[in-house]
This record gives structure tokens, C-alpha cells and sequence, in this order.
């Protein structure tokens, strides 16, 4: 959520002109995206593959003619990084929704390339049977991203992640291990893709809310006990979150996410555990949501500056 208070603490149920609910593609939407073009793609040919803006392809050789005649062999998930894998050549179309991204499937598309211009249009990808996804982006603030390479570790985003929450061989003592020594907020720790990849705002806020956890807690003072109830929360969350979103079409994904969530973009409605009002925080960019009866004590966050009480 974008607000552009500068920090200041709002109403409890107040919002500013202008806030929309944080639906950032983040683990499992794109998780869900992979799944879906897996299953449509997979094995279509590649007619060609055009961007509509300067700012969104990142990668010049190879070139984007390089995937025609490709066929789709597989998709990927890279935290929020989804990659359209392609062969006989190996090639991966690696994309990066950004804020305000999203991909959009279409059944027939025209046979013609899109011309650049101001629309919401960055990217299209079209096969040979007339389908294909269109990459979209609303606002002014372009971030969308899209990398042709032939290794995704070419990718700088790819290669600086860190472990995946979902992967088998993450572990509590690998939560644990990241945690350690780390004197930050465990909010701003979980939405760091260098040391988890994946996780954003939004989930952020579900999965503190689970481990009942205020977003302020300092990592490093966790107990094993709080490691472990962090670990549970947040492999627990995000499965739901996934395990609700499979299967579901591009389109709907974002209103599944918005129904999904507990606490994140629910200010003044009452938690769904306690019946407590959830409250707010606002940044200049961001906001996170909370329920002080499960997460901080009964006692409300006024800002950042509060942190401290709340260690």
C-alpha cells in the first residue's frame, strides 16, 4: 500500500485518497503464475516476443527473436521471479513483475507486434495457435522487468536471493541461522530477498500476525521457542496461501489474495482470531498491518519510533 503520509500513524479504519490494497505479485501468486503457464504453455510455440518500453527489457543478447520457433519446455519460480524456460536452444524468459505488474493470458492475440506507446502495455508474448500473455503495469512508476538469458543466475535479482521458505532443506536452524545477529526488525527481515526470497508486505504481515509476533521484535532477540513458532507461520502461510491460489486463473489470482489475508490491508476490521480492531503503521511508501491483542501486547504501535517499547 502507497499512501504517501511520511510516516505518519492514521486512523484505525481510515485511509488516504488514493490507497489501494497491496496486491504485489509476491511467493504464492507467482508460484500460482508458474503453475498456470505450465500447464497452458507447455509444449506451444513461440511466434515472437516484443517489448512495448525501453525501461522494461533489461537484457540485449540474446535477442528477443531468439525465442521464435522456441517451444515452452517448463516454468520456474525464482522467489518473485517467474521464468519461462524454452528450448531446443535452453533459454529463459525470466520476468519480474515489480509493484504494480501483472500477467495477463489471452487466448487470441493479434498477429501483429504492439507498437510502443503510453499504455499500460510493457511486454507481449505470442504462439504460434494466437495465444499468449500480455505483461502489464499500471502507475507511472515503471519497475516491471524482463531478462532473456540462458542461465538464470545471469539474472543480478536471481542471483543475489537468498534460501527459499518453501524449499525442503529450509529448516528451523536454517531460520534460526539467518536470524542471528541480526539487530533489525523482524518485518524489515522477512521482506529482504537477500536473506529470504519471496516474501513481501503483504505476506509479511499474515505471517507475523500467525506466529503472533510484533513486526518491530528484534531478530536476534528471538527464542528457539519464537524461531520455531516463526518457522511454523511462515511455511504454514504461505502453503495456504498457495494451496488456495492453485489452479485459479491469472486473472483471478489477486482477488484471491486480497480474500485470503487476516490482518494485511484490513485496517479497522476486527482480527479474525481475538475480535481486537486491526491496526496500522504508515511509512512513505509503505504500511504494515497488525492485531495488538495477538502481536504487541495489547498495546498499539504509534510509529517506528516506538520500536524500542516493544523489543
Amino acid at each position: 500500500m502507497s499512501c504517501g503520509d511520511h510516516g505518519r500513524p492514521r486512523r484505525p479504519g481510515h485511509r488516504a485518497p488514493g490507497c489501494t490494497i497491496d496486491t504485489v505479485p509476491e511467493l504464492p501468486e507467482v508460484e500460482s503464475l508458474a503453475l498456470f503457464l505450465r500447464e497452458r504453455a507447455t509444449g506451444a510455440e513461440i511466434d515472437w516476443a516484443a517489448s512495448t518500453a525501453i525501461s522494461v527489457l533489461k537484457t540485449y543478447t540474446p535477442d528477443l527473436s531468439a525465442l521464435s520457433g522456441q517451444k515452452v519446455t517448463g516454468t520456474a519460480r525464482y522467489g518473485k521471479f517467474l521464468d519461462v524456460v524454452s528450448g531446443p536452444e535452453p533459454l529463459h524468459l525470466v520476468m519480474h513483475l515489480a509493484r504494480a505488474g501483472w500477467l495477463r493470458w489471452k487466448d487470441d492475440l493479434p498477429e501483429l507486434r504492439p507498437k510502443p506507446g503510453k499504455s499500460p502495455l510493457g511486454f507481449r508474448l505470442r504462439f504460434t495457435d494466437g495465444s499468449g500473455f500480455d505483461l502489464t503495469e499500471a502507475g507511472t512508476k515503471k519497475r516491471l522487468a524482463v531478462y532473456l538469458v540462458t542461465d538464470p543466475q545471469q539474472v543480478p535479482g536471481v542471483a543475489s536471493l537468498g534460501p527459499d521458505p518453501l524449499a525442503d532443506d529450509f529448516t528451523v536452524d536454517t531460520l534460526a541461522g539467518l536470524l542471528k545477529g541480526r539487530r533489525t526488525q523482524i518485518k524489515g527481515v522477512l521482506r529482504d530477498q537477500k536473506i529470504i526470497a519471496g516474501i513481501g508486505n503483504a505476506y509479511s504481515d499474515e505471517v507475523l500476525h500467525a506466529a503472533r509476533m510484533s513486526p518491530f521484535k528484534i531478530a536476534s532477540s528471538l527464542t528457539p521457542d519464537e524461531v520455531a513458532a516463526l518457522y511454523a507461520a511462515m511455511r504454514g502461510s504461505l502453503r495456504e496461501a498457495v494451496e488456495r491460489s492453485a489452479g485459479l486463473a491469472a486473472a483471478d489470482l489477486k482477488a484471491e489474495k486480497k480474500s485470503g489475508l487476516r490482518v494485511h490491508a484490513r485496517t479497522g476490521q476486527p482480527c479474525p482470531v481475538c475480535g481486537d480492531t486491526v491496526r496500522e503503521v504508515s511509512f512513505a511508501d509503505s504500511s504494515l498491518q497488525y492485531c495488538p491483542t495477538c502481536q504487541t501486547g495489547g498495546k498499539p504501535l504509534a510509529d517506528r519510533r516506538l520500536s524500542r517499547l516493544l523489543k
